[in-house]
């Protein structure tokens, strides 16, 4: 047998272990908000023990966690070092995830498997990685292969908040530097590139009122949607703003979500709005934020309050800004050998573009460190099911991508 066929073969013969892994993170929620976190990375070393790979534990102080608004956070680092020379390899899959949300046919913290797929959040993003990447690393060392460089995998808590204390934390630290890094995805295309995203929170103030007599205040949702209407039309001039990246079609905004007022026989004081930018990467973020922080300003001015009645206030504040991530030309091999493997796995060409979503790869990009983006998961991310009632992952689709990541693995670390 050739070592790919044993590569293989091995995954094969463990695959039930495989999915029984994931089964145990998918059982531990892991909800972003509220981002409680640590007792996940707990269970997951202690699983990752058991099959003889220590994790290092690295548990981000309590004010900083607390500061980029979440609970509790240990984010872990797993190193293999196979021999001298050769390059460092970091796979980054991310144990935090959206909360379950409504429309749920079967239990979102369940792990049930039910004709060939397996059911619960975070199974397809990216818990489902933790596991691809994990039987990876077991498969890799089970051929006794002598080989160059090293592997660590990196399990981070912190990528629906923007990755700050997440890997970024660990590479500010100086905990880890590697050359090379494979990040969750949400398919198995080769991801490249992705959109940037650009967060604010804007707070609305008027004045309440009695609804009998509401001329008497002045309303903060009314208010509110005269902003929003300003802001929606903005989407109908992105489409003009072409990418030129693959994959990747043209900037849009999305409000996701608005609270405010405190009964219905009042007129709302305040509300409060969560908008949502994504930017393509050719965008600069400066000018971005600069033009939305202008449209707001702009309807806000034009707002006409009851006669006598108060001005609006409003404020905005930046929530999250992630930079789109733009290939470095280091990158090619990990690029050439996931197409290869993946085309002999899958039996089709696997493309290389961009995706419209962002991922904690760009702050590995942002330091110089090469990588790209290849999850366990159907063809496109559209079909992923990520953040999606009953999201699931094809058990065939997390076979392969585990037979995928082993061999590239094994390419990128043969001794010279």
């Amino acid at each position: 047998m050739t070592p790919f066929e044993q590569l293989d073969a091995w995954i094969d013969t463990h695959f039930d272990d495989e999915v029984r892994f994931l089964q145990e993170l998918v059982r531990v929620p892991t909800d972003t908000p509220p981002g409680n976190n640590a007792p996940h990375a707990e269970r997951t070393a202690e699983l990752l023990a058991a099959m003889g790979l220590e994790a290092e534990k690295h548990a981000v102080p309590e004010a900083e966690v607390k500061a980029a608004g979440l609970q509790s956070i240990t984010n872990l680092i797993l190193r293999r070092r196979y021999g001298d020379g050769g390059k460092t390899i970091a796979l980054n899959a991310h144990g935090d995830v959206v909360p379950p949300g409504e429309g749920w046919t079967h239990d979102p913290y369940g792990g049930e498997v039910v004709d060939g797929k397996i059911y619960g959040r975070a199974t397809a993003v990216s818990k489902g990685d933790i596991a691809s990447f994990t039987f990876a690393i077991r498969a890799l060392e089970s051929l006794g292969a002598t080989l160059a460089g090293g592997l660590e995998l990196h399990v981070t808590y912190d990528e629906e908040f923007g990755g700050e204390v997440g890997p970024a934390w660990l590479l500010e630290k100086g905990l880890t530097q590697p050359d090379l890094m494979i990040a969750a995805g949400f398919s198995y295309q080769v991801v490249v590139a992705h959109n940037g995203c650009l967060q604010l929170e804007v707070t609305v103030q008027g004045d309440m009122a009695h609804a009998a007599i509401p001329d008497s205040g002045t309303d903060a949702l009314q208010a509110a949607v005269h902003i929003l209407n300003a802001l929606y039309a903005l989407n109908a001039d992105y489409l003009q703003v072409r990418s030129q990246v693959e994959g990747i079609t043209h900037p849009y905004l999305n409000v996701g979500q608005i609270s405010g007022g405190t009964n219905t026989n009042v007129i709302p004081g305040k509300v409060v709005f969560k908008v949502d930018r994504r930017m393509i990467p050719e965008e600069d973020p400066t000018e971005v934020e600069a033009s939305l922080r202008h449209t707001i300003e702009a309807a806000a001015a034009s707002f006409q309050p009851p006669r006598g009645g108060k001005a609006i206030q409003v404020d905005v504040r930046r929530m999250l800004l992630c930079r789109a991530m733009q290939p470095l030309p280091g990158n090619q091999p990990l690029v050439q050998a996931l197409q290869k493997h993946g085309e002999a796995v899958f039996g089709e060409p696997i493309p290389a573009v961009g995706t419209p979503l962002y991922t904690d790869v760009r702050l590995y990009v942002e330091r110089g460190i090469p990588g790209v983006i290849y999850g366990a998961g159907p063809r496109t991310v559209r079909e992923s099911n990520a953040k999606r009632a009953d999201e699931h992952l094809q058990l065939d689709d997390l076979r392969r991508a585990t037979k995928v990541l082993a061999r590239t693995l094994f390419d990128l670390l043969q001794q010279a």
